[in-house]
């Protein structure tokens, strides 16, 4: 079982979970986030997983997607900062493997290099 509470506060939304975030409660927190998200900026969100017991693959997907839009992720306990701090490494890496912008090659042209 997963509980999900949402508080508003000024600049933004805080989101609570407590329990497991495996099974059926992954996709319920999907939705939730998506209604979250619909209605202010997900960069303005806290997700505060100190309750957190048991997060199951899935569950580190929706983390690591909501990560990916902008939310800010909580977490005291040993397990879930491990899972945290992986979310942020795969995130690291992924910014770093990713292409260079067009602008960089048209640069070195202009200035005769090769692309």
């Amino acid at each position: 079982m997963l509980r999900i509470s949402v508080t508003t506060r000024s600049g933004g939304a805080t989101v609570k979970l407590e329990g497991r975030l495996a099974g059926p409660w992954v996709d319920e927190l999907a939705r939730c986030w998506t209604s979250v998200t619909a209605v202010r900026d997900a960069q303005s969100v806290r997700v505060e997983l100190e309750a957190v017991t048991f997060i199951d693959s899935a569950g580190k997907g929706v983390l690591r997607r909501m990560r990916e839009e902008g939310a800010v992720l909580f977490a005291s306990g040993c397990m879930t900062r491990a899972i945290l701090e992986e979310i942020e490494t795969d995130r690291a890496a992924s910014e770093r493997d990713r292409p260079r912008a067009r602008g960089n090659v048209a640069r070195r042209r202009r200035r005769g290099g090769t692309p």
